[in-house]
């Protein structure tokens, strides 16, 4: 396997490469989580290095190569399409028994307080490439090891409670979690985004602070699950699992003002990530997806 990863970062570099060191780093999920999900292994994950140049690798097994292809197709669409910066997508492939992502390897340092500033700039600033047309995505791919469907679609509404939200209660269904009739929790969503009008945009689409690193330099982002989407959704996640700090709202807004009634379409675009969790973990978050649905429908009433 390693030596299949040697051979295709000399391919892709046009330069030798042999590994001297060797080094584990923590295993975990896209999602951020160190646990197993949907029947599929964790990511291992490596620094590797020739003594010179260091590379960061991924491992997962051969059925997670579309997986890899996914992030790897995110990370290049940034990179092309932003200013914000993100790993070096280097090779990606396959082996007898595994699957591989190798990336630029980035040694993080502490943020500081200007840096999560100009992180909130950029972030905005991509929020403002709007020159595509649709909602969605070239392909379907993935939030955490969860399928994310992004069939091509020109009215936001019906796409996010129908790809984002049903998608996610059909999946609990399967698991025999009913939070209650799909097609009506589903129509509670559209409506509440109904008024709401939204221009695509490149988002990140799973942006909460373990998918955030800095250098002494700038800020990074990384583990994308991309698509053509409202701009909001990068938002409101940033304050789903612990806020960032108060800098980077203060860049995005001085770039990019969110638009009256983003406090409550936060609570529908959070309760997909609420519902994933629930998927893949089941548990707390469960219990967390019907209590959020009775915010979203409590403040629909009001």
């Amino acid at each position: 396997m390693w030596h299949q990863i040697e051979q295709a970062i000399s391919a892709e570099t046009g330069m030798p490469f042999k590994i001297k060191e060797k080094f584990p780093l923590s295993a975990g999920l896209s999602s951020g989580n160190p646990i197993n999900t949907n029947d599929q292994p964790l990511n291992l994950s490596f620094k590797v290095s020739d003594g010179n140049q260091n590379y960061f690798v991924k491992l997962n097994s051969k059925e997670s190569l579309i997986n890899f292809q996914a992030e790897a197709y995110s990370l290049n669409q940034l990179k092309q399409l932003t200013h914000i910066a993100c790993p070096e997508v280097t090779a990606i492939g396959i082996s007898l028994d595994r699957s591989f992502l190798v990336l630029d390897y980035v040694a993080f340092s502490k943020a500081k307080p200007v840096l999560w500033y100009q992180l909130g700039q950029q972030l905005a600033q991509m929020h403002q490439e709007t020159s595509h047309g649709q909602f969605g995505w070239q392909h379907d791919n993935f939030i955490g090891n969860t399928i994310q469907p992004n069939h091509w679609s020109s009215n936001w509404t019906t796409f996010f409670s129908e790809q984002r939200i049903a998608w996610q209660l059909q999946l609990l269904s399967e698991k025999s979690i009913l939070l209650g009739n799909i097609s009506h929790i589903a129509k509670i969503c559209h409506d509440a985004l109904l008024h709401h009008y939204v221009t695509p945009c490149l988002v990140h689409g799973d942006l909460w602070q373990g998918n955030t690193g800095f250098t002494f330099e700038q800020g990074m982002i990384f583990d994308p699950a991309c698509y053509y989407g409202d701009r909001e959704v990068d938002i409101a996640m940033t304050e789903l699992f612990g806020q960032f700090p108060d800098d980077f709202y203060h860049g995005y807004q001085a770039e990019y003002p969110l638009d009256e009634g983003y406090d409550k379409r936060k609570l529908v675009y959070n309760f997909y990530h609420i519902l994933n969790h629930a998927n893949i973990f089941g548990g707390i978050y469960i219990e967390q997806a019907k209590a959020t649905l009775s915010r979203i429908i409590s403040t629909a009433t009001h």
